[in-house]
């Protein structure tokens, strides 16, 4: 792993992109501190506060029928460079929202934006691993975890200084702004047209199944964010210290499986990451719903983060390499699938466990993996040729 983030950080056009995935998580994570703060401050009930957070999915969307037209117009370098300024200014207004009205439009265009910027750096990524014949996509997705693992952490020492979240943000905000525009001629050096100017297509059978799993996955992702310290609490009687330790276990294990999946992918193959993946994110739910302590359960949470690590890397790359479907239709479907997943699973695993209990809700979460596993050993594009590891960057390059 030491190697490949060395080597990864010496090629200054693949860090740069990196760095714009830590950001989406970094501001991401400065928004959710925020969150009880704003419904406070503008008066929302927990019913009213979660109608308006829709409106973001609402505003993804919108990116994903908006996207063939702003990539057959405009290069990915120059969207990345404008759309992450523009996601960094949103986000101060929505945490400084005024009145409702302001807040709603904020989150509306904050789904947006989000939406074509994960386009933008994801079909960046798919580019240069062609043109270097080296695998990134998983090595930046990395990046985006550890920048969820940092805001985190920034949330709480910011907090502990008496600093609000309104002010947090500007100064996380000013501090990307600062980065991104030092590296605003590596960002610009991305000169592709994306996409054709036709309109998205009706997928097939094949994309389909990509798209499924990567719901399941997010599906699985949201689902511990949500429920991982209630499940501790109320099952399990965990202590109060302990009810974040599962999603802690879950998040340090996907990063660090992402950030080694650059050198697992090709040794092993994208489809078999698939599976196995899928089939450890299985055993792990399997685990946590049959744990009879705290201990075991972490353990499960950390197989189901390994699991799930390269997966998204892999679906990614393997729909921008579909035949006759360009970069951008392929990610807005795979992206579309994940969005599903991520909003709707954690609302399902509650409905089941009111009728029931929070054990078998998670319990869906195994069959929905093993059938990850199943769509993914059918699925032929799994199996297309990636790219290799290679030499280091700073051999291969210069």
């Amino acid at each position: 792993m030491i190697k490949n983030i060395n080597s990864f950080i010496k090629f200054k056009p693949a860090l740069a992109v990196g760095f714009l995935f830590s950001t989406s998580s970094l501001l991401f994570g400065t928004w959710v501190a925020s969150i009880p703060g704003i419904k406070e401050r503008l008066g929302f009930t927990d019913g009213s506060l979660g109608l308006s957070l829709l409106l973001s999915p609402l505003g993804a969307i919108t990116g994903m029928l908006l996207s063939t037209r702003v990539f057959s117009k405009i290069t990915i370098g120059k969207w990345m460079l404008n759309g992450f300024y523009f996601v960094c200014l949103i986000m101060i207004l929505q945490i400084n929202s005024v009145n409702r009205m302001m807040f709603w439009c904020c989150l509306y265009f904050y789904g947006l934006f989000s939406f074509l910027n994960g386009l933008a750096v994801n079909a960046a990524v798919n580019i240069m691993e062609k043109k270097h014949n080296r695998l990134l996509m998983s090595t930046c997705h990395g990046m985006y975890s550890l920048g969820g693992a940092v805001s985190a952490g920034l949330a709480v020492l910011l907090f502990s200084l008496h600093l609000v979240s309104g002010w947090q943000i500007v100064l996380v905000a000013a501090g990307i702004i600062a980065v991104i525009f030092s590296s605003r001629n590596l960002l610009l050096g991305n000169t592709d047209i994306i996409h054709s100017g036709s309109g998205i297509k009706l997928p097939s059978l094949a994309i389909l199944g990509i798209s499924f799993i990567c719901m399941v996955v997010f599906m699985a992702e949201g689902c511990v964010a949500d429920w991982s310290a209630i499940y501790f609490k109320e099952i399990l009687n965990s202590p109060k210290e302990l009810v974040s330790l599962g999603y802690a276990g879950f998040s340090i294990a996907m990063t660090i499986g992402r950030l080694n999946g650059d050198q697992l992918i090709p040794s092993i193959g994208s489809k078999k990451v698939v599976i196995v993946g899928s089939l450890l994110a299985a055993l792990g739910f399997l685990i946590v719903v049959i744990s009879p302590g705290v201990l075991i359960a972490i353990v499960g949470y950390v197989l189901i983060g390994l699991g799930c690590s390269c997966i998204v890397p892999v679906l990614f790359t393997a729909s921008a390499n579909i035949p006759g479907v360009s970069t951008v239709e392929g990610f807005a479907m795979v992206t579309t699938g994940g969005l599903i997943g991520f909003l709707t699973g954690p609302s399902i695993i509650g409905m089941i466990s009111e009728k029931t209990d929070l054990s078998k809700g998670l319990s869906l979460l195994i069959l929905l993996s093993i059938a990850a596993a199943i769509v993914a050993w059918r699925n032929s594009f799994l199996s297309k040729k990636q790219p290799s590891v290679s030499l280091p960057y700073d051999e291969q390059i210069y």
